[in-house]
C-alpha cells in the first residue's frame, strides 16, 4: 500500500490527466442509451410464462393492447360518432398498429330478408344523424353481449377505441403517434380523453424514468453537498466525494451504453446509489487526512491511506457483493442487470478514491489547520457527543443500550408478519395520475385493462372444440372481475341464431364449415384462430389487478380445465404474468437476502482470520434487517420490483461494521488496551460512519420526490435500513466487543503489530 500510495502521489498529474481522459470519453457515449420501461420484458426469453404469452402475440395480431376511452354526457350523438370515426380511422394509418377495434369498425352479426347478413355495426358511409337512427343504433348495440360492457359502458357515457400494437414494433413511437394524433384533431369541449393498456403505461413510465435520471439525481447532488459541508466544513470536504460519484456515475453510464444495455425502472437508479453509496468512501479518506498532522503532505497522506485502505475495500467488496447477489439470486434479467452495473458503478468509486483522489489531494493546497497532537477531534460536534455517550453507556450503563434494542427489535418482529407482496403494475403509479385515473375508468365502465388468454388446441371446426371453448368462457365469466369473454364460439353461435336454429354451437361439423364460410376475410379472425385452424383463443379481460383475486382465478382456472384431458389447453395473460413476477420476486428475496449475509461474514473472517469479527461484522445488518421489514409490516409497504432489493443493498452498503472493527485492530495492536482501542475508533471511524449514514440517507432521500410509488418506498426503506445499521454499529456494536474481547495478542496480531 505503501508503495502504491508512493507512486500515486509521485505521478499524480498522470493519474489526474488519464482520469479526465477516461471521463470524456464514456461522457461522450451516454446521449446514445436508450429507456425500457417495460417491467414484463423482464421475466427471461426462455420462461415458460413468457414464452406462451408472446407466441399468442405472435400468431394472434399482439399482445400489447392500447385502450383510448372516449368519456361524455351520452355517446349516442352525431358528433361523437363522428370524432369516433375519426380516432378509428387515424389510429389504422400508423406503423406498427395490427387491428383497430370500436363501434365504428367491429363486426356485426344480423339476420334481414335475403338471409344472414355479416358486415360492420355502422356503415361509417352513412352514419347516424337524426334522434332517432341514433336511438335505433344504441338499442340494438345493447341487445348484443359482444358490444355492451366491452366497447360501450352501460350507461352510455363511454366507449372504447381497441388497439393492438403489432409484436416487435417500437410500442413508445406508436404509442406517441396515437397521441399526436388524437390532439391534432378537433374535439368537442365535452369530450374527455383517457388512455389506457400497458403500452400508455410503460409509456408513462419510461418519461418518469428519465425525469427521475436528471431531477433526482439533482436533488440527490445537492443534498448531499448540504450534509458534507455541515460535517466537514471545508470546500475540498464538499468538492472532492461530490466529484469522485459524479466520475463514477459518467463511467458507469458510458459502460452501459456501450454495452448496448438500457435504463430500466430498476437500473435507472443506479446514478442516485452511486451518489449515496460512492461518496461514502472520500468520507473516510478525507476523515482521516483530516486528523493527520504531520506538516509534510504525502507523508500524512499516505499514512492516512493505510489507516482507511482496508476498511474501505473491505466495505466496498462487502457493497459489490451484496449487488452481486442479484445476478445470482435474482430470476428477472432488469434486476441481474442491476445488480452488475451497480457493482462496477462500485469498483469504479473505489478506484477513483484510492487513487484519483489521493493524487487530486496533493494537488491541492493544503488547508491551514491547527495542530492536533492527539487523536481527539479538534471540537466536540453533535456527532462527538452522541459516540461519548454511547462509549459511556457501553463502558458504565448498558442497559441503557440493550433495553431501546430490545423495544425496536421485539415491535419490528411482530411488524415482520405484517408483510405482504404486490406486483400490480398499476399501483405503481401516483393515486391522482392519468394512468391510475384510467385505470378506474376502465375497471369501472368496462372489462378492465388485463388480458387474459386460453388456448384451445384442436380443429377448431369441431363442434366438440368449439364447445370446449364456449364451457371455459362460461366458467371464467362466473368471475365477477370478468364480465364478458370471447372466441370464435361466440361467431358461430351469433350465425347460427342469425339462421334461427338457436344460440348455440351445431352438433354438426359440416354446418359449422357452412357457418364458417361467411366469417372469412374478417379481421377479428386472426385475433380468436391461428391459420391453420389447429388452435382456437378464448380471451377475457380482469377488472382488478388484486394479487390474491389472480392467484385464485389462475388456480381455480387451472383446475377447471383439468377435466378436459384430451385436449391440449393452456392459461397465458397478465395474471399469469404479473404471478410469474411475483414468484420471482419472493425467489429474489429469499435467495439475495441469503448470499448477501453469507459473503459479508466471509469477506470479514477471511480478511480478519477471525470467525468471531466475521460475527460481530453481521450483528449491525441483522439489525438493520429485522428493522427493515418490520417497518415495512408496520407501514403497509409491500415486497414489489424495487423493494425486494432494499435488504441485500442495505447488507452491502451498510456494512458500517468493518470499519469499527478495522480502527480497533489498529488501535489494539499498537496498544493492547481493548478499552482505548474501541475508545478511538469509536471516536475516530465512528464519527466517519456518522457522515456517511447522514450522506447516504440523504441520497436515497431523494427517491421519495419519484413520481414511481415502488422508487418512493425504496428511498425510504433504505433510508430506514442504512440508520438502523449504523446505530447498531456504534451502539450496540461497541458494547458486543467489549463484552467479548480477549484482551491478549495472538501470534497472528504480533506479526501485524510489527509491521506498524
Amino acid at each position: 500500500m505503501i508503495n502504491l500510495t508512493n507512486s500515486i502521489l509521485r505521478y499524480r498529474k498522470v493519474v489526474i490527466v488519464i482520469t479526465v481522459i477516461i471521463t470524456a470519453f464514456f461522457g461522450f457515449f451516454i446521449k446514445d442509451i436508450r429507456v425500457n420501461s417495460d417491467i414484463l420484458s423482464s421475466l427471461p426469453d426462455d420462461d415458460s410464462t413468457a414464452v406462451l404469452f408472446n407466441r399468442i402475440g405472435d400468431e394472434y395480431g399482439g399482445n400489447d393492447i392500447a385502450m383510448i376511452a372516449l368519456e361524455t354526457d351520452d355517446i349516442f350523438r352525431k358528433d361523437i360518432i363522428q370524432v369516433l370515426r375519426q380516432i378509428t380511422d387515424s389510429i389504422k394509418t400508423i406503423d406498427g398498429i395490427g387491428s383497430v377495434t370500436s363501434l365504428t369498425d367491429v363486426i356485426d352479426i344480423k339476420s334481414n330478408e335475403e338471409g344472414i347478413e355479416v358486415g360492420k355495426l355502422i356503415d361509417v358511409e352513412n352514419l347516424p344523424a337524426t334522434r332517432e337512427e341514433l336511438d335505433r343504433l344504441k338499442k340494438y348495440i345493447y341487445s348484443k353481449d359482444l358490444y355492451k360492457g366491452t366497447l360501450v359502458s352501460e350507461d352510455t357515457t363511454a366507449t372504447l377505441v381497441i388497439a393492438k400494437i403489432i409484436t416487435g414494433a417500437d410500442k413508445e413511437s406508436v404509442t406517441d403517434q396515437i397521441r399526436s394524433k388524437i390532439q391534432r384533431l378537433e374535439l368537442p369541449d365535452h369530450v374527455k380523453i383517457y388512455y389506457g393498456g400497458f403500452p400508455f403505461m410503460f409509456n408513462e413510465a419510461g418519461k418518469i424514468i428519465v425525469h427521475d435520471v436528471i431531477y433526482l439525481g439533482i436533488i440527490a447532488f445537492v443534498v448531499i453537498a448540504l450534509i458534507l459541508f455541515v460535517s466537514f466544513r471545508s470546500k475540498p470536504g464538499v468538492f472532492l466525494p461530490l466529484l469522485t460519484v459524479l466520475i463514477t456515475i459518467i463511467w458507469t453510464l458510458g459502460i452501459m451504453s456501450l454495452m448496448g444495455y438500457q435504463l430500466t425502472m430498476i437500473t435507472s437508479i443506479i446514478p442516485v446509489i452511486l451518489l449515496a453509496v460512492g461518496s461514502a468512501w472520500p468520507i473516510h479518506i478525507l476523515n482521516r487526512i483530516n486528523r493527520e498532522t504531520d506538516s509534510n503532505r504525502q507523508k500524512a497522506i499516505t499514512r492516512a491511506l493505510l489507516y482507511v485502505a482496508l476498511p474501505v475495500t473491505l466495505a466496498a467488496f462487502a457493497a459489490i457483493m451484496g449487488f452481486l447477489t442479484f445476478v445470482f439470486g435474482s430470476y428477472l434479467t432488469m434486476i441481474k442487470q442491476f445488480g452488475v452495473f451497480s457493482a462496477i458503478g462500485i469498483l469504479i468509486a473505489l478506484n477513483i478514491s484510492l487513487v484519483f483522489i489521493p493524487a487530486l489531494t496533493a494537488s491541492l493546497k493544503p488547508q491551514n489547520k491547527q495542530k492536533n497532537t492527539s487523536d481527539e477531534p479538534p471540537h466536540y460536534s453533535v456527532i462527538d457527543k452522541f459516540l461519548n455517550l454511547s462509549l459511556k453507556y457501553t463502558y458504565t450503563r448498558p442497559v441503557f443500550i440493550i433495553l431501546p434494542w430490545t423495544i425496536v427489535l421485539l415491535v419490528a418482529s411482530i411488524g415482520i408478519t405484517k408483510i405482504r407482496h404486490n406486483v400490480d403494475l398499476v399501483e405503481y403509479f401516483k393515486k391522482e395520475s392519468d394512468v391510475r385515473k384510467t385505470e378506474r375508468l376502465l375497471q369501472k365502465k368496462f372489462t378492465g385493462s388485463l388480458p387474459v388468454y386460453v388456448t384451445v388446441k384442436g380443429n377448431v371446426q369441431s363442434p366438440d372444440v368449439l364447445n370446449v371453448m364456449k364451457e371455459i368462457q362460461e366458467y371464467m365469466e362466473e368471475n365477477p372481475c370478468i364480465r364478458q369473454s370471447q372466441s370464435v364460439a361466440d361467431l358461430i353461435m351469433e350465425l347460427n341464431e342469425a339462421m334461427g336454429e338457436g344460440k348455440k354451437i351445431p352438433d354438426d361439423q359440416a354446418k359449422v364449415e357452412q357457418l364458417w364460410f361467411m366469417l372469412l376475410g374478417q379481421d377479428i379472425m386472426k385475433q380468436v384462430v391461428n391459420e391453420s385452424l389447429t388452435e382456437g383463443l378464448v380471451q377475457a379481460n380482469m377488472s382488478t389487478s388484486d394479487n390474491a383475486t389472480l392467484t385464485e382465478f389462475s388456480e381455480n382456472l387451472s383446475e377447471f380445465i383439468q377435466k378436459y384431458k384430451d385436449y391440449q389447453i393452456e392459461i397465458s395473460g397478465i395474471p399469469s404474468l404479473y404471478l410469474r413476477l411475483d414468484e420471482s420476486i419472493v425467489q429474489t428475496q429469499k435467495h439475495s437476502l441469503f448470499l448477501a449475509i453469507i459473503l459479508a461474514f466471509l469477506l470479514v473472517a477471511l480478511v480478519f482470520r477471525s470467525v468471531k469479527k466475521g460475527l460481530l461484522s453481521i450483528i449491525p445488518m441483522t439489525v438493520s434487517i429485522i428493522v427493515l421489514y418490520g417497518f415495512m409490516g408496520w407501514a403497509g409497504i409491500p415486497i414489489d420490483i424495487a423493494t425486494v432489493l432494499v435488504a441485500s443493498i442495505s447488507i452491502g452498503v451498510g456494512d458500517y461494521a468493518i470499519h469499527i472493527i478495522s480502527g480497533f485492530n489498529h488501535y489494539y495492536l499498537q496498544e493492547s488496551d481493548a478499552k482505548n482501542a474501541l475508545t478511538k475508533s469509536l471516536q475516530i471511524s465512528g464519527r466517519a460512519v456518522i457522515i456517511n449514514v447522514l450522506s447516504v440517507a440523504a441520497g436515497f432521500i431523494a427517491l421519495v420526490f419519484s413520481d414511481y410509488v415502488p422508487l418512493q418506498r425504496f428511498g425510504i426503506l433504505v433510508v430506514v435500513a442504512i440508520m438502523s445499521s449504523g446505530l447498531a454499529a456504534v451502539t450496540l456494536l461497541p458494547m458486543i466487543m467489549k463484552a467479548t474481547q480477549r484482551t491478549r495478542i495472538t501470534a497472528y496480531n504480533k506479526k501485524q503489530l510489527k509491521q506498524y
